[in-house]
C-alpha cells in the first residue's frame, strides 16, 4: 500500500508534468489579459467624449463632447432663468425666478467632473465607462446665490405665513376675568427652506407641481392651567373697592378704577401685579397729590446783614411700595382688610441749614449801583437778566461766568428788542440792556478785590457808566468772568429799582483794601460827520440829530492788598472807544435858474461863378 502511494506521488511530481501545468496556466492568464484588453478597447470609446450614462443636474450628457455639454447645459439654464418656480407655504403661493436671486451653476466645472467619470488610458477607460454605463453617474454642479436677496425673500415669506405661538392669557371682558387659551405657532424653517429654494431654482428638470417649503410648529410657554391662580387673584382684586389712606386723608379706589392698573401675566409670569403705562401714570398723579417737596435753606439779606432761612424736609410717595400695598389690599377677601396705607419716604433738601451755615456767608463783601433808563424794552431786559444772575452761589476757587450763568439770551427766555451796540454802531437788537447788568457785576467784583479773568469794554463810550469800568458781553464769545479767591462761598444778589440796579456780593469778611485810579479820557482825531439829505428841510438848512464823539482812550489801575498789607493784584484795564459820527440832516441844494441859450445865425455865401 505504501509503495503504491509513493509511486503515485512520484508520477505527479515529475518535471515534465509540472512544466505542462505552468505553461497552461500562463497561456490562460495571457488569454484573459488579452480578452480584457480587447474588451477595454471595445468600450473605451473616444477620449474627447463623455462616457455614456453620465448626467449633469439630471440632464444626460453621455456621448457628448465637453463643449457640446457646456453649451447644452448653459442654454437650458438660460431658458429657465426667467421662468419662476412656485413655492407654497401656509396655503400661499410664492413664485420666484432664478434671476431674482442670482442663482447660477458652474457648468464648466460640472462638465469637467463629468468628463473625469470615464477618463483614463484606453483599456482602463473602457472598464470605467462600462461601469458608468451600467450603474450611471450624476454630477451636481456648484451653485452660487445672492445671499442678501435670498434672505430678503425668505424673510418676506416668513412674515407672510408665520404665526407666532400665543401664550394663554387673562383678559377683562366687561367686568369678568376670562382665560384665553394658548395656541401653537407655525414658522418657516428658514435654514431648510434656503437649501430647498436654491436647489429647486438651480435644477434643469422641474416638476409641474408647486414646491412645499418646510415649516416648524412652535409651542407656547404658558398654558391655561398655569393661569388658574392668577385668574382667581384678578377676580378677587376686582370684587370690591380698595381704600387708600395717608395720615388722616382717605381715598376710595373702585373696581372700575383698579381694573386698568392691573397687569395680567405675560412673558412667562404667572401672577397679577400693579403695573403698565396706566398704573405708572396713576402713581405719578398720586405722587404729586401726596408729596411735599423739600425746601432748600436760603439766605435772607437786609443791607449788610445776612440771615439763614432754615431748610424744610419734604416727603414723597414710594411708588414701588405703594403699588405693592394696593395689590396686597386688593387680594384680601374681607372688606375690613382691603385698606392700603400709602408708604412715603423723607426727602432731604439739597441745601440743608447745616450746609448753608458751613458756607460762611455772614455779611456784605462789596456792593455797586448803576443808574439806568431808556425805552421800556431796555428796562425789561435789565430786569430779566438781573433775575437770571440773582441768588447765584459761587464756590471757593470757582470762576464765575456771566454767559454760563444766564445762558443764551434769546426771545424764548423773554428778551426783547432794544438799543444795542453792534460792530461799533448804535442800533437795535435782541437783549439790549444786558450790559447794564454785566457792568454792575464787574464793578461789584472790582470793589471786592476779586481776580478778574475776562472783561471787555464797549466799542463806543457810554457816559452813564463809570469811566473805564464798563463791561460788555455777547453770548457766547464775549464774556465777563472772575474767580472767588476768598476761601469762602460768595452769594451774588441783584436789587432792581425803577431806575437803578444794585449788585451785592455777600460772604466772609476779607478785609481787603482796594486802591484804584482812572486816567483822563484822551481824544484821538476829529468827530466824523455823516450827512443825510432831508427834502423836508429848506435849502441850506441844517439839523444835528447826534453830536457824535471822537475816538477816545482811557485806563483804570487797581491795586488789591490783603489784610496784612501784602499786594495781591496789580491790574491795569485799557479801554479804547471808537468814534461815533455826528449825524446831520441837511436841506437839498438850491436849484439853479434856467437861462435861455443864445441863438447863433449862420449865413452861407454862394460860391462865385
Amino acid at each position: 500500500m505504501s509503495r503504491v502511494r509513493a509511486g503515485f506521488v512520484s508520477i505527479l511530481a515529475t518535471p515534465d508534468t509540472i512544466g505542462n501545468v505552468r505553461r497552461r496556466l500562463a497561456f490562460l492568464v495571457l488569454a484573459i489579459v488579452a480578452a480584457g484588453v480587447v474588451l477595454g478597447l471595445v468600450f473605451a470609446g473616444s477620449p474627447t467624449t463623455i462616457a455614456a450614462g453620465v448626467q449633469v443636474a439630471g440632464v444626460d450628457v453621455g456621448g457628448m463632447r465637453v463643449d457640446e455639454a457646456r453649451t447644452l447645459l448653459a442654454g437650458k439654464a438660460a431658458a429657465l432663468s426667467s421662468r419662476p418656480v412656485v413655492f407654497t407655504a401656509g396655503g400661499r403661493r410664492f413664485p420666484i425666478r432664478p434671476v431674482e436671486l442670482g442663482v447660477e451653476s458652474d457648468w464648466r466645472s460640472a462638465v469637467d467632473e463629468a468628463q473625469r467619470q470615464g477618463n483614463g488610458f484606453a483599456p482602463l477607460r473602457g472598464f470605467k465607462r462600462l461601469g458608468v454605463d451600467v450603474f450611471g453617474a450624476d454630477v451636481t454642479p456648484q451653485t452660487s446665490v445672492l445671499t442678501g436677496a435670498l434672505q430678503y425673500e425668505l424673510g418676506r415669506i416668513a412674515q407672510a405665513v408665520g404665526r407666532p405661538a400665543r401664550n394663554a392669557s387673562l383678559a377683562l371682558v366687561g367686568k369678568h376675568v376670562v382665560v384665553e387659551p394658548a395656541r401653537t405657532g407655525l414658522v418657516l424653517d428658514r435654514a431648510a427652506a434656503a437649501e430647498l429654494v436654491v436647489h429647486e431654482l438651480a435644477a434643469l428638470a422641474r416638476s409641474p407641481l408647486p414646491v412645499q417649503l418646510p415649516m416648524r410648529v412652535t409651542q407656547p410657554t404658558v398654558r391655561a392651567l398655569s393661569l388658574r391662580r392668577a385668574a382667581d387673584e384678578a377676580r378677587v382684586a376686582l370684587s370690591a373697592p380698595v381704600r387708600l389712606q395717608l395720615g388722616r386723608t382717605r381715598w376710595i379706589l373702585t373696581p372700575a378704577q383698579l381694573a386698568p392698573l392691573l397687569d395680567f401675566p405675560s412673558a412667562g409670569a404667572a401672577r397679577v401685579r400693579i403695573g403698565g403705562p396706566a398704573a405708572d401714570a396713576w402713581l405719578r398723579r398720586l405722587g404729586r397729590r401726596v408729596e411735599k417737596p423739600a425746601r432748600d435753606a436760603t439766605f435772607a439779606v437786609a443791607g449788610a446783614n445776612v440771615r439763614i432761612v432754615p431748610d424744610r424736609p419734604g416727603v414723597r410717595l414710594d411708588a414701588v411700595a405703594a403699588a405693592g400695598a394696593v395689590l396686597r389690599a386688593a387680594l384680601h377677601t374681607l372688606p375690613a382688610r382691603r385698606v392700603a396705607t400709602l408708604p412715603v419716604e423723607p426727602e432731604q433738601a439739597k441745601l440743608t441749614t447745616a450746609k448753608a451755615r458751613a458756607m460762611g456767608i455772614v455779611g456784605l463783601v462789596s456792593s455797586y449801583t448803576t443808574e439806568y433808563g431808556g425805552v421800556p424794552n431796555r428796562i425789561h431786559n435789565v430786569q430779566l437778566v438781573a433775575h437770571l444772575v440773582d441768588d447765584k452761589l459761587i464756590a471757593p476757587n470757582e470762576e464765575f461766568s456771566f454767559n454760563k450763568t444766564t445762558g443764551e439770551r434769546n426771545a424764548a427766555k423773554g428778551f426783547l428788542v432794544a438799543p444795542v451796540i453792534v460792530n461799533g454802531e448804535l442800533t437795535t437788537g435782541l437783549g439790549g440792556g444786558v450790559c447794564q447788568v454785566s457792568t454792575t457785576v464787574f464793578n461789584a467784583a472790582f470793589d471786592a478785590g476779586l481776580k478778574i479773568t475776562a472783561r471787555t469794554n464797549h466799542a463806543l463810550y457810554i457816559s452813564h457808566y463809570p469811566q473805564g469800568r464798563d463791561a460788555t458781553v455777547d453770548y457766547p464769545d464775549v464774556d465777563l468772568r472772575f474767580v472767588n479767591d476768598t476761601g469762602h462761598w460768595l452769594l451774588l444778589r441783584t436789587f432792581v429799582e425803577p431806575s437803578s440796579l444794585t449788585v451785592s456780593l455777600y460772604g466772609a469778611p476779607t478785609h481787603r483794601k482796594v486802591d484804584s485810579t482812572t486816567a483822563p479820557l484822551v481824544v484821538h482825531g476829529k468827530i466824523p460827520v455823516k450827512k443825510k439829505v432831508d427834502k423836508t428841510l429848506k435849502p441850506g438848512e441844517k439839523v444835528v440829530d447826534d453830536p457824535g464823539e471822537p475816538a477816545m482812550t482811557t485806563s483804570v489801575t487797581r491795586d488789591v492788598y490783603a489784610a496784612d498789607g501784602k499786594l495781591l493784584y496789580h491790574d491795569v484795564w485799557y479801554s479804547a472807544y471808537r468814534p461815533s459820527p455826528e449825524l446831520v440832516r441837511v436841506g437839498p441844494k438850491k436849484k439853479k435858474a434856467r437861462t435861455k441859450p443864445a441863438t447863433t445865425t449862420t449865413t452861407q455865401t454862394p460860391p462865385s461863378g
